[in-house]
């Protein structure tokens, strides 16, 4: 298999995908999109409500606790309150350690673009952080619904758009659009990269890299997709001559913005040990987390997957991971997901491996993979009248237990 046979050709954008058919009539996308969102919030919004009124009435426990307890704090829970460090005081000028010298967990873990919108909207509204954090994830959570429409819908239509943005928004974790995290921002900064770079505006990718490297880690996954997509289109114009062009101000402008990226994904680790004075702060912070499923581990990169499984099921954990990269190839491979373009195969591709190589597996993971969301706009999944209603039926029906999971019981 080549990579012509890996990599399908790409549609081009169509009017058909400006307006959206229900029920007779016909409708602008971004109405639709923004109607199936605001939706969507309404839906998670109940649940979590009703679930926080719930618990305040009858005393339960909160697995991450905060004094002064209302709605807008119960949705800035876990480490948002980093968040909340870094937009009221900026970043600790040292990294602390336990009496062994240990790095433990601080605020270098956290990227600042996110938090620093946040503090944009503090000032300008006159509200706390956790009521302004929510705002800024719900504005970008709206932005990230309409990019990721525009996206699939470019390559196999508007039925797989808006059932893309669909699951995405009614999905298991879909609360994470409203919380006090950075995840809604990274979703439209991650998205719009990679519809800048399947629209072939490759000067365009640079600003949203750039910015998705300040706001959650993977953001390396921007510069290695174009690496891909620079290697595809070198092939393919090889060979087919001249019916595929590769002009060379696409050629610089890719080569750029790959560089420009990459450059972005791995600034933060120089800049957390320069202002610190400490080496390897970043990292170590980072692996500070990793203490209470492994314990002090040094980092060695395509190792955390086995180390964790390895661990807690031995051999079979290392079959089990085994077993998820084969599963991640072959679904990249399956026809459905290759009409989605070379573009979205290789983000996925290379959000897959970054996450593979650098992250320990828990229950953040499935958090983490939410990147993924474009791969929802696969037709087998998206024109299944039967596949897609189960997918969204089992997405609601699994928010709530999320949430009691995530909020009550760990974190996510």
């Amino acid at each position: 298999m080549g990579l012509r046979d890996v990599f399908v050709p790409e549609r081009t954008d169509t009017a058909a995908t400006r307006r959206i058919g229900i029920a007779g009539r016909s409708y602008p996308w971004w109405v639709v999109v923004l109607g199936v969102y605001v939706a969507s919030r309404a839906v998670t919004t109940l649940f979590m409500a009703t679930l926080f009124v719930v618990a305040t009435a009858e005393h339960w426990t909160f697995a991450s606790p905060r004094s002064n307890p209302d709605f807008f704090t119960f949705s800035g829970s876990w480490d948002a309150s980093y968040y909340k460090q870094i937009a009221t005081q900026g970043y600790p000028t040292s990294i602390p350690t336990d009496t062994d010298g240990n790095v433990e967990q601080n605020a270098w873990a956290f990227l600042p673009l996110y938090p620093l919108i946040a503090r944009g909207v503090m000032a300008v509204t006159g509200l706390g952080f956790y009521p302004a954090g929510v705002i800024v994830a719900v504005a970008f959570g709206a932005v990230a619904a309409l990019v990721l429409y525009r996206l699939v819908a470019s390559r196999v239509g508007a039925t797989s758009g808006l059932w893309a943005t669909i699951l995405f928004c009614f999905g298991p974790l879909s609360f994470v659009l409203q919380i006090a995290y950075a995840e809604s921002l990274f979703f439209a900064l991650m998205f719009a990269s990679l519809w800048a770079a399947m629209a072939r505006r490759y000067w365009l990718v640079i600003p949203f890299g750039v910015a998705a490297a300040f706001t959650k880690p993977g953001a390396l996954a921007i510069p290695l997709m174009l690496a891909i997509v620079f290697l595809v289109r070198i092939v393919r114009r090889r060979r087919s001559g001249d019916a595929e062009p590769f002009p060379r101000r696409e050629r610089a402008a890719l080569v750029v913005a790959g560089v420009s990226t990459a450059v972005a994904g791995l600034a933060w680790p120089l800049i957390a040990s320069a202002v610190t004075g400490f080496p390897g702060a970043y990292l170590q912070t980072e692996l500070s987390w990793w203490t209470g499923f492994v314990g002090r581990v040094a980092f060695i990169p395509l190792t955390p997957w086995f180390l964790l499984t390895v661990k807690y099921a031995s051999v079979f954990g290392a079959l089990l991971v085994f077993s998820v990269i084969v599963a991640f190839v072959w679904m990249l491979t399956r026809p459905s997901v290759r009409a989605l373009g070379t573009e979205v195969v290789a983000y996925a591709a290379s959000l897959g491996l970054y996450l593979f190589a650098v992250f320990l597996p828990q229950q953040s993971l499935f958090r983490l993979l939410l990147p993924l969301s474009p791969l929802l706009g696969a037709p087998a999944l998206t024109h299944s009248r039967r596949a897609r209603s189960i997918v969204f039926g089992v997405g609601i029906a699994l928010q709530p237990v999320a949430i009691v999971l995530l909020w009550f019981l760990g974190y996510p």
